[in-house]
């Protein structure tokens, strides 16, 4: 996990031919699984009291990680490593039942923090799986979300890792075919690889409604609008975020002249800005607000000062925490507890 940086990035404000701006993309940051999940583990160690365990990252953003195992959260690769009646709080990403049931094993208190987004995806697994389907499932390898979704139904599934991997699948019966995806992916790549898939097994039949999650889309919804006006754009996302670097890449594809991904406002090098008169700004999906306002601090000491945000959608949706944090303390029903959507002041 990278080192989380102490020291702020002061940055020059060097001459560029024209006037400085920064173009913000919204919506950006966390959407509403994430926020669900990083409350699912404040929510649990607020009532049940440090340590919380954790299976792999809660979220993908080494800010949020870190500030969590300030908190008392304890961070584990798998359930063995976890002692035995302890809380553990499945990641936003999704499990397998073989981990559910290992973690019922160990008699562990666990707390499933998946998107429901994810686990509507999984559900979509298991009735195809039922009605004998093979699942051509869209998605990375190595991706918690990819491991718990194929774990509900492995013998029908098979991972189509790009539109490249779609020409060469071979599949049992090609009249019974269907396709899934990771919740994160970029949406262009997904649709050529469906459509290479459809080329050649035209019965493959379509999810019941889309697996990419809004948020996902809308965020690269969003930087598809500034990329082509930015000579540089700046994603805060950490590494292994999907929907982050995909971010990246839809900016350089949508005709951004630079993109880079940062952790932290002082990864940005002074070089990244020779000749810019326009950056734009975004986050992935698991990226908290505050992170993007350290950026937009260090890049007004370089002279970008007026920011003006973009916005190509409205997300006010809120999900429910899981059922065994929707009390507090006192046995009264959190504020929260429910989701629904979330009331603007204007």
């Amino acid at each position: 996990m990278p080192r989380i940086p102490r020291a702020r990035n002061v940055l020059k404000d060097t001459p560029v031919d024209g006037p400085k701006r920064v173009l913000l993309a919204a919506p950006r940051g966390y959407c509403a699984g994430v926020d669900r999940a990083v409350v699912a583990v404040e929510k649990a160690l607020e009532l049940y009291g440090a340590p919380v365990y954790v299976r792999k990252q809660i979220v993908h953003n080494v800010h949020v990680v870190s500030e969590l195992e300030k908190q008392g959260a304890i961070f584990v690769d798998e359930v063995d490593e976890v002692p035995r009646g302890s809380h553990l709080v499945f990641s936003a990403h999704g499990v397998s039942p073989a981990v559910v049931n290992a973690a019922a094993a160990r008699g562990l208190r666990a707390i499933d923090a998946t998107c429901p987004l994810v686990t509507k995806v999984h559900r979509e697994a298991v009735r195809f799986a039922r009605d004998d389907f093979e699942i051509l499932l869209i998605g990375h390898e190595g991706h918690e979300e990819v491991e718990g979704t194929a774990g509900e139904a492995p013998e029908h599934t098979t991972l189509v890792g790009s539109p490249d991997e779609a020409d060469t699948i071979v599949v049992r019966n090609p009249e019974k075919v269907v396709w899934l995806s990771q919740t994160t992916l970029s949406v262009d790549e997904t649709m050529e690889t469906v459509k290479r898939l459809r080329a050649r097994f035209p019965l493959l039949q379509d999810p019941p409604s889309d697996d990419i999650c809004y948020a996902t889309q809308n965020r690269q919804v969003a930087i598809k609008k500034i990329a082509e006006a930015s000579d540089l754009v700046l994603v805060v996302g950490s590494a292994n975020s999907s929907n982050s670097v995909r971010l990246v890449e839809v900016a350089l594809e949508y005709g951004a002249r630079a993109a880079y991904r940062v952790d932290f406002a002082s990864e940005v090098k002074q070089e990244w800005l020779d000749g810019v008169a326009t950056v734009g700004v975004t986050s992935g999906a698991s990226v908290p607000e505050e992170l993007v306002t350290e950026l937009l601090r260090d890049l007004a000491g370089a002279g970008f000062g007026d920011v003006q945000e973009v916005k190509t959608a409205e997300e006010d949706l809120l999900f429910s925490l899981p059922k065994e944090l929707r009390k507090d303390l006192a046995g009264n029903n959190d504020a929260r507890a429910l989701g629904g959507r979330v009331t603007r002041v204007e």
